[in-house]
């Protein structure tokens, strides 16, 4: 088997719809890093499991400096967050979203390919 994993950092504005108060449900920002591990039993043809830059693209692409209650049809929690980019991404099988320092979710499929 074999892993790669990619670590990049976006800044984004959200609010959360909660069904208790809080003060997230107010817009408000995060400069997030997002760790993103792929995994294939064979390498592509050109030797990789799939491209980094590709990984980068899909994600500051799509999420760097943006309103994300514009781009998702869904609450952008970070627990979210973390799924929808995990289908983005080709091989992907885990996403660590830190949403700040202290604040981190993960999503991960459990089989394996």
């Amino acid at each position: 088997m074999y892993y790669v994993q990619k670590r990049i950092e976006i800044a984004f504005a959200h609010h959360l719809t909660l069904t208790y108060p809080s003060k997230c449900t107010r817009l408000h920002g995060h400069n997030a890093i997002i760790t993103v591990y792929c995994r294939s039993r064979q390498l592509d043809e050109n030797g990789m499991v799939v491209d980094f830059s590709l990984i980068k693209e899909r994600v500051e692409k799509a999420f760097d400096h943006q309103y994300l209650n514009d781009l998702v049809p869904f609450n952008p929690t970070a627990e979210n967050m973390a799924h929808h980019i995990c289908t983005l991404i080709p091989n992907c099988y885990k996403v660590v979203f830190q949403e700040s320092e202290g604040n981190i979710a993960v999503y991960e499929i459990e089989e394996e390919p």
